[in-house]
């Protein structure tokens, strides 16, 4: 099972990783911060526990001939004030004959070595205590012992003030350990963020160039890491453009190696028909003529497509309003024989935007001319201009048969073409709108027109930022295509 949540980003890659690396660094530290406090809570409260064995040896006695401990009850308190918790004694010589005290202490370890005090965890009526165990020889020795006899001492004391001391460290040791790991999580965090710039704003500049700018990306300022990311997105932009350059370079030669016999072939076939007398011969060159000229229109579609596909990027500033104006007064002759009324419409004086304008005019163009064919007579159709926020909207509106609604989002597909659509189309009228469109960072929109009736079709482009005040070029638009 691959980790895709670590490939979705880089810094919650780092995070998660160097977090749980951090914890468990964190939780070692802890275990050994709890037994070196537990060390040194012994170690502190044994001391206070030898005191507590030597205070008690310096009060045995046997003067009187017996063993006798002589420990005030002051003594006894200020040992259990000092344990914070109850405290236990015995005394008794090491053959158990005479005991004095708690006497069902456990009994000592075996092999204690006088004047050396032993320390263990014991239990005492089911309670968890500190036994410390002391032995000294009897000088002189009690009545009845003979030899040198020893005495043992042993006090033991209950853990509250241990655990509370080991506890304090503790959580002293745990608020440590959570500030140094909150401050190196954003230490981290700030130092991911700040090593990640270079490829953010390697990111920023992707973003803002436009979508047929290939150039490659500057490498001075990318780190080490992220260069072979760079190189490897220059080097398939290279191959991209390389790819982009064949194409137009094939669409160019294409168009010339088409165009030509098409148009030679028209000129002949058109000569034939004036020499040719009334009769078949003359009705077969007519339709070949009217194939021929719909061959020569979808060959010049297909070429108008490829270009929208792969022609090489050349802006210009160009005033949309004059633009959609001058397609309109050359789509007048046509509207008239048609028995349509043309009209264009502008919210505004002039619209500049930076467009390829040969694309911009065949895909205008090829909406317009489809507004004209597909329009019976006594159709309005109407060109309109409009900005609405940051993106400029041309509009081709008519009233004529529209599309039906399972129709409008297939169209703009290449070939489509709808089921009241005249024979002879070849459908690839609105699929260059749209490729020109989306050549532009635009879209192409389709709406059934008011009342329900006709269509209304709009190439919506963005309008950037232009680099300086437009005095705009006179456009030459050139006569509609056929669709």
């Amino acid at each position: 099972m691959r980790l895709g949540w670590l490939r979705a980003s880089l810094r919650r890659a780092l995070a998660l990783v160097l977090a749980a690396g951090m914890l468990l660094a964190s939780g070692v530290g802890l275990w050994g911060a709890w037994r070196s406090a537990a060390g040194a809570a012994n170690a502190a409260y044994d001391r206070s526990l030898a005191g507590a064995i030597k205070a008690i040896d310096a009060n045995i006695t046997t003067a009187g001939g017996g063993l006798g401990v002589e420990l005030p009850y002051t003594l006894l308190e200020f040992f259990q004030l000092t344990a914070g918790g109850q405290v236990f004694f015995r005394v008794a010589t090491e053959d158990g004959l005479v005991e004095i005290g708690n006497t069902d202490l456990p009994p000592p370890d075996t092999g204690l070595i006088n004047g050396r005090p032993r320390f263990r965890d014991a239990l005492y009526h089911g309670q968890p205590v500190r036994l410390g165990s002391y032995t000294r020889v009897l000088d002189p020795p009690p009545a009845g012992h003979t030899g040198r006899p020893r005495v043992v001492i042993q006090v033991a004391e209950t853990l509250t003030s241990r655990q509370e001391f080991t506890r304090a460290l503790l959580l002293e040791a745990v608020a440590r350990n959570a500030l140094l790991v909150t401050l190196a999580l954003l230490l981290m965090a700030w130092a991911t963020g700040w090593a990640l710039r270079p490829l953010a704003r390697v990111s920023r500049e992707v973003q803002a160039r436009p979508p047929d700018d290939l150039t490659p990306l500057p490498l001075a300022d990318v780190p080490a890491e992220a260069r072979p990311l760079v190189e490897a997105m220059n080097h398939h932009m290279a191959r991209h453009r390389q790819a982009s350059e064949a194409r137009r370079r094939f669409v160019d030669d294409a168009s010339h190696q088409l165009r030509t016999p098409l148009t030679t072939l028209s000129t002949q076939l058109a000569y034939a028909l004036r020499e040719a007398p009334p009769g078949p011969l003359r009705e077969a060159l007519t339709a070949m003529r009217a194939q021929l000229d719909g061959a020569t229109r979808q060959v010049n579609q297909m070429l108008a497509l490829a270009r929208a596909d792969a022609a090489e990027p050349r802006a210009e500033v160009v005033d949309l309003v004059a633009l959609a104006r001058e397609l309109t007064r050359h789509g007048w002759p046509r509207a008239r024989e048609a028995g349509i009324d043309l009209g264009f419409e502008s919210q505004a004086e002039q619209l500049p935007a930076s467009v390829q304008p040969i694309l911009l005019q065949e895909a205008l163009g090829n909406l317009l001319h489809n507004a004209l064919r597909y329009c019976p007579a006594g159709s309005r159709v109407t060109v309109r201009v409009a900005q609405e926020g940051g993106q400029a909207r041309l509009t081709v509106l008519d009233d004529g048969p529209g599309l039906a609604p399972d129709e409008l989002a297939r169209a703009g597909e290449r070939f489509f073409r709808g089921r009241q659509a005249a024979a002879g189309g070849t459908g690839l009228g609105l699929a260059i709108a749209r490729a020109v469109a989306e050549r532009h960072g635009g879209t192409l929109s389709l709406q059934t027109g008011a009342g329900g009736c006709g269509l209304a079709v709009s190439l919506l482009l963005p309008l950037r930022e232009l680099p300086t005040s437009p005095g705009f070029p006179q456009v030459e638009t050139a006569p509609l295509k056929a669709d």
